[in-house]
């Protein structure tokens, strides 16, 4: 195996073999797998990265998993309160795979300035509330505190706050509907303390976050009464078995939903990335091959006479064999190297640099995300040269059909 390997090197590395008619196909195919690794590349990570990117910011204004009462329907006026004397609150042990449980509360209203107005959905959130997606989304100001007594705080997007011309510190006055079986409207005044840019605009124009009691008083409600709980789950992949789970285990007034569920259209229009990713894959990895095969072939043809050579001097056919696939590992690796070089210093590019922006409307963010994890690069690599090896097994069998006779006199 070592004089096999040797001697591959010796061929792919000679004054001769660079100044041949293979040189400028091995370079082709070289190029071919560096660029296709590049595609690959940036084609997991900014799929893979809009898939998580998306999925996060959805989470961050719904949870994970809902859970609501029976009786309530899609309306925000309409929700019926559940009590947090619950089994599952505020620790869902029963269940693995729960990370964190918390309590909100809904309620529309119009947000009225001097010059204009504007409908929202003013979320009630309390002291359980995880801030975690909104630090990272959050661009003036700073993060409401609901852990005290009551206060006006409240979180307000860019885009309402450019719309209605706020900015921090401003009070705005808010109208409500009354609790249910009332006709006049309640006005309350809030303060701006944070303003947030998820660059999901189907939220971001639609969401104001405030303390979770004054939904609680607008409604009548108990303390202990709020309108849902939001579940967050350790592994996104798991959803759809947890969410069955949690609800088997709440009680029967109770639903639960999970966001897959709830914005479906949005969530199969990321599976599709799936989709297009196995595709580009399997076609560059299947374009590297074919590359690859014809520099093979071109090899084989113009090292006839080693081949008859090494025969003569007893060389089994898979052990000549076995040459030429070194060669070609060699040429391949030289292709991945380059490609990951420039794939993944073009992705360190977009992620710190954030050269490439989207439209939000179509994308739900504003520039292409990137997600890099060291695991499917390496995987990346490997199946492309595993595949790419395989697919020389068949091309490379020319070998054992050759005449060492006719191969050393061949010219």
């Amino acid at each position: 195996m070592n004089f096999e390997f040797f001697l591959a090197k010796r061929i792919v590395g000679s004054k001769d073999h660079k100044s041949s008619v293979s040189a400028p196909i091995i370079k082709i195919a070289i190029a071919a797998i560096a660029l296709g690794m590049v595609i690959m590349l940036i084609s997991i990570a900014t799929g893979v990265g809009l898939q998580k990117k998306i999925r996060e910011k959805v989470s961050a204004f719904n949870g994970d998993i809902i859970i609501t009462n029976y009786d309530t329907n899609a309306s925000e006026e309409s929700q019926v309160p559940i009590s947090t004397d619950q089994a599952f609150y505020p620790n869902f042990n029963s269940i693995e795979g729960i990370s964190h449980i918390q309590v909100t509360a809904s309620k529309g209203g119009v947000i009225r300035t001097a010059t204009d107005f504007e409908g929202v959905v003013v979320k009630g959130v309390g002291k359980d509330y995880n801030w975690q997606y909104f630090e990272e989304y959050l661009v003036e100001g700073r993060l409401p505190d609901y852990g005290g007594n009551l206060n006006d705080e409240v979180l307000i997007s860019a885009y309402l706050a450019n719309r209605l011309q706020l900015k921090l510190e401003d009070r705005i006055n808010t109208f409500f509907l009354a609790a249910s079986g009332e006709q006049r409207t309640r006005n309350r005044g809030f303060t701006v303390v944070g303003i947030f840019n998820s660059g999901f605009q189907e939220f971001d124009a639609q969401f104001i976050m405030a303390d979770i009691r004054h939904i609680q008083r607008l409604n009548k409600w108990e303390a202990e009464q709020v309108g849902a709980f939001e579940v967050f789950v350790s592994d996104f992949d798991e959803i759809t078995n947890i969410g069955n789970r949690v609800y088997d285990e709440i009680p029967s007034e109770l639903d639960a939903l999970t966001i897959r569920d709830k914005y479906y259209t949005i969530f199969e229009w990321l599976d599709l990335f799936d989709f297009n990713i196995v595709l580009i894959i399997g076609i560059m990895i299947l374009i590297a091959g074919i590359n690859m095969i014809t520099a093979l072939l071109v090899l084989i043809l113009e090292r006839t006479q080693m081949i008859g050579i090494l025969k003569a001097l007893g060389s089994t056919d898979w052990g000549v064999r076995k040459v030429f696939l070194y060669n070609a590992a060699y040429i391949i690796c030289v292709g991945l190297f380059w490609g990951n070089l420039i794939g993944i210093g073009l992705l360190l590019l977009q992620k710190y640099g954030k050269l490439i922006n989207l439209d939000p409307d179509t994308y739900y963010v504003t520039e292409a995300p990137v997600y890099l994890d060291a695991g499917y690069v390496l995987l990346l690599n490997g199946g492309t040269l595993l595949l790419c090896l395989l697919m020389l097994l068949i091309p490379s069998y020319i070998v054992t059909k050759i005449s060492p006779v006719k191969a050393i006199r061949f010219e």
